[in-house]
């Protein structure tokens, strides 16, 4: 099986989907219930009412809460997204009622970075795979296909609105906490996202190209792109060549290219996306 065809195996979703949605309900527990915060997203809404209303358990409330979001992402995106979205709701519901732990921060703005490292790092996993956390991901997956709305837009959209309530119901340095702990959780969620797919579009004009994509296909084991073009000054035909490549590969290329041409031209770019070929496989859910 091959890596691109393993990142759709059953065996492997299950892992990002039950790991990642277990360290959350132990953020959610250990930090967010010891020190009061309010959550981001749709678990922060089951905890704002259960501080409000004085219920028992948020685990409970955000369960309820998702029927309405299951039964969009069943209609909207896929039986297997809602799957996997299930599956992770249902761990983070039991794991959080089952887990007891007390990672023993006093300090309420220290508590607040690991809580938002801690929830992000497991919502970065879950995301990973094939399904969400439930909630207000499936909203946000759907935005993002549909519409190419961000999913980090959906949550601060939301979270905006959380907050607003929050500050009239709780005290305000703990929401202001609890605003830090979200903003954390949404760099960590784009990190974990983002880690793995990092590429550089490098655009290499030299008049040694043939030799350089040469040693770039033997050295590298990666392919090259010859593209044509023109000198605007000396009206010369020129071979302009592209690679695509992640950031450890991209020294190597540039010593390739410059122990092979010293007047060589180099320009890298970041990349949005790079999908196909030898590279990521388009995400269908």
């Amino acid at each position: 099986m091959g890596r691109r065809d393993w990142s759709y195996s059953v065996c492997w979703n299950l892992f990002l989907v039950i790991s990642g949605s277990i360290l959350q309900a132990f953020a959610f527990k250990g930090l967010a219930t010891a020190h009061g915060f309010v959550p981001s997203g749709m678990f922060g809404l089951a905890a704002l009412l259960q501080y409000v209303t004085g219920f028992s358990n948020a685990g409970i409330i955000y369960l309820i809460l998702n029927i309405p979001m299951f039964i969009f992402g069943y209609l909207m995106i896929s039986k297997r997204f809602l799957g996997y979205s299930f599956v992770s709701m249902i761990v983070t519901t039991l794991a959080f009622m089952v887990v007891n732990v007390d990672f023993g921060i006093e300090n309420q703005l220290y508590a607040a970075v690991c809580f938002g490292v801690m929830v992000g790092a497991g919502a970065g996993i879950v995301l990973r795979s094939l399904g969400s956390n439930g909630g207000l991901d499936v909203i946000a997956v759907y935005l993002t296909q549909r519409y190419n709305i961000g999913v980090g837009k959906t949550y601060f959209a939301f979270n905006f609105v959380l907050f607003s309530f929050s500050f009239a119901s709780l005290d305000n340095d703990l929401v202001i906490a609890s605003l830090i702990a979200a903003f954390v959780c949404s760099v960590t969620i784009e990190y974990c996202l983002s880690m793995f797919n990092q590429r550089k579009v490098c655009f290499i004009i030299s008049d040694r190209n043939q030799e350089i994509a040469d040693k770039v296909m033997d050295h590298l084991k990666i392919g090259a792109t010859f593209l044509q073009g023109s000198g605007a000054y000396k009206k010369s035909e020129k071979r302009m060549l592209m690679v695509v490549i992640n950031n450890i590969q991209l020294k190597r290329l540039e010593e390739l290219v410059f122990t092979t041409d010293d007047y060589a031209l180099f320009i890298v770019e970041n990349t949005f996306a790079v999908i196909g070929s030898t590279f990521s496989r388009r995400k269908i859910y």
